[in-house]
């Protein structure tokens, strides 16, 4: 494969920005393995003695008449609910990368942008090829289109440590563009029933949140009732309600203020981030990821052309996307690849990607109503992302033994 490399890494991150970075990935990383640690307890309990009490526990319905909010369990609220803190500390990291990172510069922002499109349309047209002809599947094709961004960065830091910054940037930016692909992706494809006046209103709120940003407005005894009840009107009015989180997060400003103190959106994700790392996000996998584990749900996983259309989209459509479209990008002059990059780390995030988790499950609960087929897709979901943690660990492990044999054969005088 060829390999264009500029004299020198393009992006130049400010002091600011590389400081949220540092401490997004900080964050991320925990996140991501308490969230293993919630889905093998998830994995243990249902395939227990006592896995009917957690097939109880996640119909536990909670829905006060008052709210007028429909049936909703403790899955409904996990995904509609939880998730939505999830997506608004997308938002942020979104407005973060416009404002301040790599998105600033088109150019700059090219490789990570193109990398994520072609990592998102590539798994999805495997999926519709592997896939074809099973009544419903197409309804699944966006499942191995997303990147979970916790599960990924935590294991770029245990499998690589000496990962260089510029590749970490660019993970972390190629995620975010695929998490708002994503949202988009759930508001345009799995919004089945609209209802204008909650919509309207939902956005009335949304927009009246963002002039009061704007304005500089800071307390947030005015911005969490607004918050939430345009959460409400947008879950009522039929939209999917994380849609209504990551316009928040998009809209909190992060204009500098006078002196050492944050900005309301460094102040939004220093108390929200933690908050969606070690509660939402766990809680959400602990609901959703507990399948059967046992011959005949493994071998119906085998049989099943959309579970299989999943693993190969996760798979061989993420590496196959990202690491293409990164290549293309480069080959045909519409970025630059730094010193500090190699393809074959590039490669390693390729198939980092295919670590689809969170989101992927979040639209197989939206695509597949069926229990027995949402089942198989998570199973299908959680196989696709072992199998890319296992392939993008023997990279990353290649790539630290040659950094190290590099560095000891510079720092060796000439005999």
């Amino acid at each position: 494969m060829p390999r264009r490399v500029a004299a020198l890494w393009p992006f130049r991150p400010t002091v600011r920005y590389g400081r949220n970075v540092a401490e997004a990935l900080r964050l991320e990383t925990v996140g991501g393995i308490v969230m293993l640690a919630a889905t093998l307890a998830a994995l243990l309990w249902a395939n227990s003695p006592w896995s009917d009490a957690y097939r109880d526990l996640q119909k536990l319905e909670i829905s006060p008449h008052w709210l007028q909010l429909g049936h909703m369990d403790l899955q409904h609220w996990a995904s509609g609910g939880l998730l939505a803190v999830f997506f608004f500390i997308a938002g942020l990291e979104l407005r973060e990368e416009l404002t301040h990172g790599e998105l600033r510069d088109p150019r700059d922002a090219a490789l990570p942008v193109i990398a994520a499109c072609a990592g998102v349309a590539l798994p999805a047209l495997i999926f519709l090829a592997v896939s074809a002809g099973e009544p419903g599947a197409a309804r699944g094709w966006a499942v191995p289109t997303a990147t979970d961004i916790a599960f990924a960065l935590a294991v770029l830091a245990v499998t690589f440590s000496a990962c260089p910054a510029p590749l970490r940037a660019f993970l972390l930016t190629l995620a975010v563009v695929d998490d708002l692909i994503a949202i988009a992706i759930i508001a345009l494809f799995y919004t089945e029933h609209l209802s204008a006046l909650p919509l309207l209103t939902g956005v009335a709120l949304v927009a009246v949140y963002g002039v009061l940003q704007w304005r500089g407005v800071r307390s947030p005894w005015i911005y969490v009732p607004l918050a939430v009840l345009a959460w409400y009107f947008v879950h009522k009015s039929g939209v999917h309600a994380t849609v209504a989180g990551v316009a928040l997060g998009m809209l909190t400003s992060s204009r500098e203020t006078p002196g050492p103190r944050r900005t309301n959106a460094e102040q939004a994700d220093h108390v929200l981030r933690p908050f969606s790392a070690g509660v939402c996000v766990p809680l959400f996998a602990f609901l959703s990821a507990g399948v059967t584990l046992n011959a005949s749900s493994l071998g119906a996983v085998a049989t099943d052309r959309i579970a299989l259309g999943v693993i190969a989209g996760l798979v061989i459509g993420k590496f196959v996307g990202v690491l293409g479209g990164a290549w293309a990008a480069v080959r045909f002059g519409l970025a630059t690849l730094g010193e500090e990059l190699h393809w074959r780390e590039i490669a390693g995030v390729a198939m980092l990607a295919g670590v689809g988790f969170t989101v992927s499950l979040l639209i197989g609960g939206l695509a597949y109503t069926d229990p027995a087929q949402f089942e198989r897709v998570t199973t299908a979901v959680l196989i696709a992302s072992l199998i890319a943690s296992a392939g993008a660990t023997i990279v990353f492990r290649r790539r630290m033994r040659a950094r190290a044999r590099a560095e000891v054969a510079a720092g060796t005088p000439d005999r």
